[in-house]
């Protein structure tokens, strides 16, 4: 634990007298040029905070104060006390980013930079009243982790924490929940993923005498020993076993802590068990080098020391779900105490350390992403290379250059925090929130400032996305070119908007066209026709009314099946040549048509509409090339003169067809992207349909690529599985027949 009493004077003092005190004991410390911006760092300190106090009625400058201490202790570089002197300057003061650049260096300016961003959070205490708590604190790590691209700002906010937990003793009992309750679930979490053990157990500690303190006391009272004196225990052993390694010839470092409160308190819960069946109240750590040398330290542990039956684990031989290996055991060591002993060798211990055996990244840190995870480790790998000398800060420019992240992390007006990829815009962030916000969405307000829709949004950003009732998304939303949507959900949600509305649109063309086949106002009741669109292959009969307006499937021929004796409209009804006698329906020309009464008439199929079975026909007789096929709707046919009327014929479909094939015009819209003809292709190539031609063309402006396809398929049944299975191409807008 950090000792609380460290390098500054008596709380009575005065600022100015404390912070001459606090640099004459830095001066053993840090050299003179240090030294210097120290100074520098303190007087900007006193000009910007002047008498300010804080919640817990001490001076603000006796608060920076003490937060720095804390880092002199943790023996944290020079940079990293100015930056936590200069903590909250650029909200108090006219200080700018430009002058902090020029008198302390940018390196110091972007992180004062990065503690306003995280000064101007709104408290934790509305994020952890919501409904999904765990994921939100989990969010709020990540969110301060993200904005501090230099490890080093989490350190000053932590030590300032640990200051603050310290100095709340003589606040309202409400205010000392909250803050505790927040550094419980938060802070100490976070001070526990990055490795910095002594902040972590303080925080707990603390956490846990102001949320729990009966608990607390209780568990407190039941320690014999101060902390103090199994510190000193802890160090006896590590000596003896030292000495003991060294006479056998076994290389090994060993560590050792005693247990905090609050995770004995966790442990006793947990087990559900009282203290005195808790052995790990004292432990030490021995690191080798060789598995072998972990039996042979394990030997000698247990020939010097009274092993506790069922308290050995060889996690070795039977590594953990995550790969941890260790030996566990107890032992009654010196003074009749129980002794809890972990060995390893030294890459056992890195990989539970740093791999996916550490229990921050098993346990508590179970969902990250792996991206998130090694930017941990290199945080982590920093903090222990340190105080390696003049390479820590090539070290740590090496890490930041190479471990940049790639998530941002934002709050909504409601403080929850939302998770986004890295240059994502308000657009992004609204569709995140829910889809209707973002179909809705008209503008952005970022940390109360009108922005643009497509400005990239970065962690700490507080967002309020502007609504209209009537709004829809834009089309030029879709445009890389515009750069309004980075994540593929958003995209995804734009498209379908669209798609959507296409798919009401036809669903009201083909009501209507199926109305106009009926002869009458309204449909047959829904459910006789979803039966209808189950057998053609559509899940509902919307499904199936669409495809009747986009010209997938002929009305007529639905028409047929719910009204067996519906009559052809008036107005494409044929005036047909008497039959002859004995005249039976027969097949001609193309094969799969019959003209009703009619024999030996050549037929062809028209090129204008291109029926396929089973459309609702017609024939239009020609002049000198026989009967040409046309779907009842073609165009050519709507508005004929009634001398040309007269040459219209009854045909039909033959009732056993032959296996000859029809050509379609298909037309596929979609958003333009690489792999996009390839992916259209490959559904014509599973379903062994022939492409004989190809028409695509790619409009920038809108970012939609048009494509045309002539393609030869055998009957309506064969293209309404081709349609459906073109829809479901990730980026296709829309797939109808000419």
């Amino acid at each position: 634990m950090v000792k609380s009493t460290g390098n500054l004077p008596e709380p009575t003092t005065s600022d100015e007298a404390a912070i001459a005190h606090w640099l004459e004991r830095l001066a053993a410390h840090y050299p003179t040029t240090e030294l210097a911006q120290i100074t520098a760092a303190c007087s900007a300190l006193a000009q910007c905070r002047g008498n300010q106090r804080i919640e817990t009625g001490e001076t603000h400058i006796r608060h920076i104060l003490s937060t720095a201490d804390i880092l002199v202790q943790l023996q944290m570089d020079a940079e990293t006390l100015v930056a936590a002197l200069l903590n909250g300057c650029l909200n108090q003061s006219e200080l700018t980013t430009a002058q902090l650049t020029t008198r302390f260096g940018a390196g110091i300016a972007h992180m004062v930079g990065d503690l306003a961003r995280i000064g101007q959070l709104a408290n934790v205490n509305a994020i952890i009243a919501a409904k999904d708590q765990e994921e939100h604190e989990e969010n709020l790590r990540r969110l301060l982790l993200g904005i501090a691209e230099d490890v080093r700002v989490v350190l000053i906010v932590l030590a300032e924490r640990m200051h603050l937990m310290r100095a709340i003793k003589h606040l309202q009992p409400e205010q000392r929940f909250k803050i505790a309750r927040d550094t419980q679930r938060v802070y100490a979490p976070l001070a526990n993923r990055l490795g910095i053990w002594q902040i972590k157990w303080e925080l707990e500690d603390l956490s846990l005498r102001y949320l729990q303190p009966d608990e607390y006391k209780r568990i407190a009272s039941l320690l014999v020993e101060r902390r103090t004196e199994r510190e000193h225990y802890i160090a006896a052993v590590i000596e003896t076993l030292r000495t003991a390694f060294a006479e056998v010839g076994i290389t090994a470092e060993i560590t050792g802590r005693p247990k905090h409160i609050y995770s004995i308190w966790k442990k006793m819960r947990r087990k559900a068990v009282d203290i005195a069946e808790i052995f790990d109240l004292r432990a030490v750590r021995i690191l080798v080098p060789t598995v072998a040398d972990c039996y042979a330290a394990l030997g000698l542990v247990h020939g010097r020391w009274k092993h506790i039956p069922k308290e050995f684990d060889d996690y070795i031989a039977t590594p953990k779900g995550n790969f941890y290996q260790s030996l566990h055991t107890a032992v009654i060591g010196p003074e009749d105490k129980p002794l809890e002993v972990q060995i390893r060798t030294y890459d056992m211990h890195r990989h539970a350390e740093f791999g996916v055996a550490a229990h921050w990244a098993y346990k508590e840190a179970k969902g990250h992403d792996a991206a998130f995870q090694r930017r941990v480790v290199w945080m982590r790998n920093w903090l222990e290379l340190k105080n390696e000398g003049d390479n820590a800060s090539g070290i740590l420019d090496r890490f930041k250059a190479e471990f940049e992240p790639v998530h941002i992390y934002v709050l909504t007006p409601q403080f929850k925090v939302i998770e986004l990829p890295k240059y994502a815009t308000p657009l992004d962030f609204a569709y995140a929130i829910h889809s209707e916000i973002g179909n809705r969405c008209r503008g952005a307000r970022v940390n109360d400032r009108i922005v643009p829709l497509n400005q990239s949004l970065n962690s700490g950003d507080k967002v309020e996305i502007l609504t209209q009732k009537n709004a829809a998304p834009s089309r030029d939303w879709l445009s890389p070119h515009h750069g309004y949507l980075t994540t593929a959900r958003a995209r995804n949600r734009v498209r379908q908007w669209f798609k959507q509305q296409h798919f009401d649109q036809h669903v009201q063309d083909g009501r209507a066209a199926l109305a106009l086949e009926l002869g009458r106002a309204g449909l047959p009741d829904k459910a006789r026709l979803d039966a209808l669109a189950q057998r053609s292959n559509y899940r509902r009969g919307d499904e199936l009314l669409a495809a009747i307006g986009s010209g997938d499937v002929a009305a007529g021929h639905i028409a047929r099946q719910l009204e067996p004796k519906i009559e052809p409209s008036k107005d494409l009804e044929p005036r047909l040549p008497k039959p002859k006698t004995n005249g039976a329906a027969r097949k001609t020309g193309a094969g799969d048509v019959v003209v009703e009464g009619v024999d030996d008439l050549m037929t062809q199929i028209a090129q204008c509409c291109k029926p396929v079975p089973y459309d609702d026909i017609i024939g239009f007789v020609t002049r000198g090339r026989g009967v040409t096929i046309h779907r009842k709707n073609c165009h050519n046919l709507r508005h004929l003169p009634p001398a040309e009327a007269e040459r219209l014929l009854q045909v039909r479909w033959a009732t056993q067809p032959t296996q000859a094939l029809y050509p379609v015009d298909l037309f596929v819209i979609a958003a333009d992207r690489k792999g996009l003809l390839r992916d259209v292709s490959s559904v014509f190539s599973d379903a062994d349909v022939d492409v004989v031609g190809v028409n695509t063309h790619s409009d920038r402006s809108t970012a939609c690529a048009t494509m045309h396809f002539i393609i030869e398929i055998k009957n309506m049944q064969q293209l309404g599985q081709l349609n459906n299975r073109l829809q479901q191409i990730p980026d296709v807008l829309e797939v109808r027949r000419s």
